[in-house]
């Protein structure tokens, strides 16, 4: 039996206040949602789809806020931040009823991506009478801890479409080595 490695950092609160960076793969790492035509993502019907439900995660969970995002062909990166209870009033609205705020389980941000990929799977099902379109089972989180952090993510962000040939996401013929290398070498560079 296979045991899969477990994707979120033991013992954190996932839903304490704080920045983080989310990739949410389709399955197989098909490319579902578009395309990128000279160095921008053109989306498709279902990549639509996915870029409205991520702009409504906020709509759902009061205390959640999205930052830099992007859906990609086969992927979606995004920066979802967690406010402190105490900065916010009033409750979880729409699907994602809650008692109380306070009385939130501890993986606030694992329940808002896992509602995200229902939605979205759900509404593509419907459309096309298809149930082809899934996403990958889980998902990436890095918890952002500084404003170099932040800035580093944002700005991979906002080039993935140009650079999506080096992307470790595309099922192209480069090599993962050679992509890390070109993603440190930009990096490198942006300081």
């Amino acid at each position: 039996m296979l045991h899969r490695k477990p994707n979120r950092l033991k013992n954190y609160d996932y839903s304490r206040a704080g920045w983080y960076f989310v990739t949410i793969c389709t399955q197989k790492r098909v490319d579902y949602l578009g395309s990128i035509i000279n160095g921008k993502m053109a989306l498709n019907r279902y990549g639509e789809i996915a870029q409205q439900y991520w702009l409504e995660i906020p709509q759902h969970f009061d205390i959640v806020e999205l930052d830099e995002f992007v859906v990609m062909p086969n992927h979606v990166h995004g920066i979802i931040i967690i406010h402190d209870v105490g900065d916010v009033v009033g409750n979880a609205v729409g699907n994602a009823y809650m008692r109380s705020l306070q009385a939130r389980t501890k993986m606030l941000l694992s329940k808002a991506v896992q509602q995200y990929k229902a939605a979205v799977t759900r509404e593509i099902h419907n459309m096309e009478h298809d149930n082809k379109f899934q996403w990958q089972k889980s998902f990436y989180d890095h918890i952002i801890r500084n404003d170099f952090a932040l800035f580093k993510i944002r700005t991979y962000i906002q080039n993935n479409p140009l650079k999506w040939e080096f992307d470790r996401e595309n099922n192209n013929e480069i090599c993962l080595r050679d992509k890390k290398k070109f993603w440190r070498g930009f990096f490198s560079n942006q300081r």
